[in-house]
């Protein structure tokens, strides 16, 4: 720990802390990831939703729960007059539980993920506690919650008050700035992997494929069977493999499209939910990394696959399309749909994916995890 630092406890806010089967956790993985992290430099305590209340010591870091009615959290829907019983139900189990934390501890820096209801706790506690609170932005806060007129009023509320606002993304660090009228700034969110298998692109002209996340509209499986069904016999012979692993609220549709695939003969294999080691076996298996999402900032299994080395074809949303012309880390294609995903297979189909590496080199260096963290701390003590 650096004595002389300004912020020497952080208290780590969020409702994307792993609570359940490995791998199910979406943005919880870099999350945990974020806070090992911070715990070399500083102390730490999360505040965190959960399936049950709780109350626990991890090595340095003290993790509190508080039970919610849904996991995830997004399953509440403020829209819905049936979910605000169990919305306002949350509010105040998670207020609670971070006053806890204040309580135990005295913290000099509350640290919000996401904007809402995260930032809303930190900003309430700061005004009652006088601790200064910074909020890391996410897609769903900005693009989702923010087009509601009441919440957007208390979201830009929340963002105004905070000593530092960051978001994951570079269009996404625009919109933030624009509801809230005040600086927003770039912090990727990165995973901390290992690597324990070397990566090896195939010499047989024939390539693995793989996609890994949730089975939802937003992430775009569906657009990958559609543009895979659309691929010739030709084509498919410079397939070696397709590997689709996940699951989520379209787990029936996208079975029915993988079984019609393997009813034509093709090879392909569906999975669940990986860990972190499994998900990195995955990516280091592949040639390419399949991102076909329609809405999307900068995932984080973009920088697991540089991270890997693996290049991607992806579609051209929110920032991949910069990326992608920044770093030459893989193909994008021209639309977020079937057809145009299809084309961007075919183009992956005749290049060596070896012809991204220097690309990918170049994307890593951008996603260090213990340079962000250094970048967040920098900032709270240039602030307190």
């Amino acid at each position: 720990m650096d004595k002389d630092r300004k912020v020497d406890h952080v208290v780590v806010i969020t409702t994307s802390y792993p609570d359940g089967p490995p791998g199910s956790e979406a943005a919880g993985s870099f999350v945990e990831d974020f806070v090992l992290e911070l715990s070399k430099r500083v102390k730490v305590s999360v505040v965190a939703a959960g399936k049950t209340s709780s109350r626990v010591q991890m090595g340095a870091i003290t993790i509190y729960r508080f039970a919610i009615p849904k996991i995830p959290l997004s399953l509440l829907d403020p829209k819905y007059p049936g979910d605000w019983g169990s919305i306002l139900f949350t509010l105040y189990r998670g207020y609670k539980t971070l006053e806890l934390a204040i309580g135990e501890h005295r913290p000099t820096h509350l640290f919000a993920l996401w904007a809402l209801p995260s930032g809303y706790w930190a900003r309430v506690a700061s005004w009652k506690y006088g601790v200064p609170y910074s909020i890391w932005a996410l897609g769903s806060d900005i693009w989702g919650l923010g087009k509601i007129p009441l919440i957007r009023s208390v979201l830009r509320q929340v963002l105004i008050n905070a000593a530092n606002c960051y978001a994951d993304g570079y269009e996404l660090k625009d919109d933030v700035q624009k509801i809230s009228d005040r600086r927003c700034d770039f912090l990727p969110s990165t995973r901390s992997i290992e690597i324990n298998v070397q990566k090896r692109v195939s010499t047989s002209g024939a390539y693995n494929l793989a996609f890994l996340g949730r089975w939802h509209p937003n992430k775009g499986p569906d657009i990958l069977l559609d543009a895979l069904a659309l691929l010739t016999e030709s084509d498919w012979t410079r397939i070696n493999e397709v590997r689709c692993f996940g699951g989520g609220p379209m787990d029936g549709e996208i079975r029915k499209k993988v079984d019609s695939l393997k009813r034509m003969g093709k090879p392909i294999t569906l999975g669940g939910f990986l860990n972190k080691a499994q998900a990195v076996d995955l990516i280091a298996w592949s040639d390419y990394l399949m991102v076909p999402s329609r809405i999307e900032s900068i995932p984080v299994i973009f920088s697991d696959a540089v991270k890997v080395g693996t290049p991607m074809i992806a579609t051209p949303v929110g920032d991949l399309k910069s990326l992608f012309n920044r770093y030459d880390c893989g193909v994008v294609a021209s639309e977020a749909n079937a057809v145009a995903y299809c084309e961007a297979i075919k183009s992956g189909l005749f290049k060596n994916p070896s012809v991204f590496k220097s690309g990918l080199e170049e994307a890593r260096e951008d996603f260090n995890l213990s340079e962000i963290v250094d970048t967040f701390l920098y900032n709270c003590d240039a602030g307190a």
